[in-house]
């Protein structure tokens, strides 16, 4: 499974980057070992150091009197650095950015509980954070990690396109969003060829998304496999009927993120699901042909779900801080977490380009005005739930989904065949 969260918001210059911060190192932070260093995807620097929002680690390194060390990397080469730095004897690491799939059994293992940590310390209104972040950060019950960043699903519509096709308002519910689609399967008057929906392939991360719309999971936090419940099925027969029908890219199962975009900024695909993030990339004036015109709202529920969510409860997925249990400096990285987590450091980090993990951001009219899908963002996050839990075996269960999937999608299977198949073979991968 490859995820973009670090490109949802920003265009980013990668590679592996160390930049210090607060000037020369002062005593402080000397005489506990030099720079305080922080491993992270290339995106956290960015947005932890931006120049809309401000530094927001200016005032910690200052206060402290040292330096900041920035390590970042890609996302899986990030994962397997920091998991193999916190299992040597000791690690100069003081902070690693953990992914919410990473927050797994072995991780209790190798970072730091931070329970003892809150409650000693604790941080700015915790309650301020969305609920569900913090909790996909819990192992055996243990906090592992705070959350600092998360991408949140949303459907992209092509408003012009809509237009075209006598549509003046975005779907309400899924029902909608097929109908829309199907009607929107067409031939512009200047020979583009559009289809209704566009994702970049049938992976659990992407189908999860409608089956959310009935409410539905893969596997569900307590490790049971529900792939072959009628949500799941509603999601794998809606593809497989859109695909039918052309709605839906006869290369679908190639199609990478980056295809996307340019689908959407072309006029190739009326409507996408995708992080909401991805709206300021499709209403980019240097690339897209729509600019402006491509909105974002929450994913519609379907019409059964009326009077229970808002918002189809949609996929998040998210970063968050940890500290390695074999780390040399522990408290003075709480002291960080606790300052990267403020209310402050959030919105300004958010201004940034952050996905924001607390509400009160939502609130502020300086966030607001730049990000016009706010109150859609807000509605999915106060309901959203991770794709599925963490474990050991996830990534296999994923490969077996998109095979899977793709059988039924394409034809090859029946949804029921597929789905019936693919929670036999996930079972033996489960924890006990």
């Amino acid at each position: 499974m490859t995820i973009r969260t670090g490109l949802d918001r920003r265009e980013l210059l990668g590679g592996f980057i160390g930049l210090s911060f607060g000037g020369a190192t002062l005593p402080a932070l000397a005489q506990q070992g030099g720079p305080f260093n922080v491993f992270a995807h290339r995106v956290m620097q960015t947005v932890a150091t931006g120049a809309q929002g401000g530094d927001i680690t200016k005032a910690w390194a200052e206060k402290n009197g040292g330096t900041i060390q920035w390590t970042t990397f890609d996302t899986g080469p990030l994962q397997e650095r920091l998991f193999r730095e916190a299992s040597l004897g000791e690690t100069s690491v003081d902070v690693g950015f953990l992914l919410n799939t990473q927050a797994i059994p072995r991780a209790t293992n190798l970072f730091e509980p931070l329970d003892d940590y809150m409650k000693r310390d604790p941080l700015e209104d915790a309650a301020d954070i969305f609920p569900g972040l913090m909790d996909g950060m819990k192992v055996g019950g243990k906090q592992l990690a705070v959350p600092f960043r998360h991408a949140s699903s949303g459907l992209h519509y092509n408003e012009e396109l809509l237009a075209e096709k006598g549509f003046n308002k975005p779907p309400a519910t899924i029902e909608e969003m097929i109908e829309i689609a199907r009607a929107c399967t067409y031939r512009r008057s200047d020979g583009t060829a559009v289809v209704g929906l566009c994702m970049p392939g049938v992976t659990y991360p992407n189908v999860i998304d409608i089956a959310r719309a009935w409410d539905g999971d893969f596997i569900t936090p307590d490790f049971k496999c529900v792939a072959d419940q009628p949500p799941m099925l509603n999601a794998i027969k809606l593809l497989r009927s859109l695909f039918e029908a052309g709605a839906f890219p006869r290369t679908f199962a190639t199609l990478s993120t980056e295809d996307v975009n340019v689908w959407m900024q072309t006029g190739r695909a009326a409507m996408s699901l995708q992080s909401m993030g991805r709206n300021r990339i499709y209403n980019d004036p240097q690339k897209s042909k729509f600019p402006g015109k491509i909105k974002t709202i929450a994913v519609p529920a379907s019409k059964t779900l009326t009077g229970k969510y808002d918002a189809a409860p949609a996929k998040v997925e998210f970063w968050g801080m940890v500290i390695p249990k074999n780390a040399k400096r522990k408290d003075l990285s709480w002291s960080f977490i606790k300052a990267m987590a403020s209310k402050d450091a959030t919105l300004k980090a958010a201004l940034n380009g952050n996905g924001p993990v607390r509400a009160s951001t939502y609130a502020d009219a300086g966030f607001a005005n730049t990000v016009p899908y706010a109150a859609e963002e807000l509605k999915v996050l106060k309901v959203a739930r991770v794709p599925l839990p963490a474990f050991d075996e996830a990534a296999r269960a994923g490969d077996l989904f998109k095979e899977e999937a793709e059988a039924a999608v394409l034809g090859m299977k029946t949804p029921e065949e597929a789905m019936a198949s693919l929670v036999k073979r996930v079972k033996p991968l489960l924890p006990a």
